[in-house]
Formats: C-alpha cells, sequence, structure tokens
C-alpha cells in the first residue's frame, strides 16, 4: 500500500505536465477525477489555472490573500458593549475592524441581543426573572 499524500502542490505540479503537453483543462479535469476521485479540482479551478499558465505563471503557491477577515476575540467586543451598551453593529464593527455581518454573528454565538438600543442576554438571569414576576404580579393587582 502506497503512503502517498495529495497534495495541492502536487495537483498543480500535474496541471503544469497537462498543460505542456498541450491538453484542454477540460481534459485534464476528467483525468484527474477519473484518478483522484473527489479530491480532483474542479472543471472551474482546472480553467483558471490553466488561465494562470497561458500568462506564463507557473507558480504553484497559493497567492497572498487580501480578503482575509480579521480575527476579534468575544473579550474585545464585551468590553465595547460595557463601555457604551447603546452602540449599533455598524458602530462595534468599526471599532473592532470587521464587518457588521462577523459581530452579528458573534453577538448570536454569545447570546447577546439588542433590546430597546440596549444589549442584554438573550436568557433573563434569575434576579431579573424574579423582578419581572414581581411587576407582573404588581400590574395585576392593580386592575
Amino acid at each position: 500500500m502506497s503512503n502517498f499524500v495529495l497534495t495541492k502542490q502536487h495537483l498543480r505540479e500535474v496541471l503544469i505536465f497537462c498543460f505542456n503537453w498541450k491538453k484542454s483543462a477540460a481534459e485534464t479535469h476528467r483525468m484527474l477525477v477519473e484518478v483522484y476521485g473527489i479530491t480532483a479540482p474542479t472543471d472551474k479551478s482546472c480553467r483558471e489555472w490553466f488561465r494562470r499558465f497561458k500568462d506564463e505563471d507557473f507558480s504553484v503557491e497559493d497567492k497572498p490573500r487580501s480578503g482575509q477577515p480579521k480575527k476579534f476575540e468575544d473579550k474585545e467586543l464585551e468590553a465595547l458593549l460595557e463601555e457604551d451598551q447603546s452602540q449599533t453593529h455598524e458602530e462595534l464593527a468599526e471599532s473592532l475592524g470587521v464587518t457588521q455581518q462577523a459581530v452579528s454573528a458573534r453577538l448570536r454565538a454569545m447570546g447577546i441581543i439588542q433590546k430597546q438600543r440596549n444589549w442584554m442576554p438573550y436568557e433573563l438571569k434569575p434576579k431579573d426573572v424574579e423582578r419581572r414576576f414581581f411587576t407582573c404580579e404588581q400590574l395585576i393587582q392593580r386592575h
């Protein structure tokens, strides 16, 4: 049994070989699927690599990505909320240097929602449940 480990670099070198052998991107894709199955690059990916090769770019390394999302910690977000609970998604995102979607997803994961322009836990704390219960009893007694 072979100890061969399939890597992106190997697949890209195979793409260069097929390109130099004058195979089309589609034909190369079919051959790779036949040999490697679902681990083969997609037809679109093969076409993109062939386009790079035609432009004489034979580097098999990934190009640096400029759009990699910035990571932030829950503590950073919690600190901003403690500063000012009335901040919007937009303001929080701008302060952290991330997208509004990233802030929204993190707040949801933390169980924090915005009510009446203030951020609060989705689940009530026991003392808050007690306070609500007491308020409800008082309202019922009045009417």
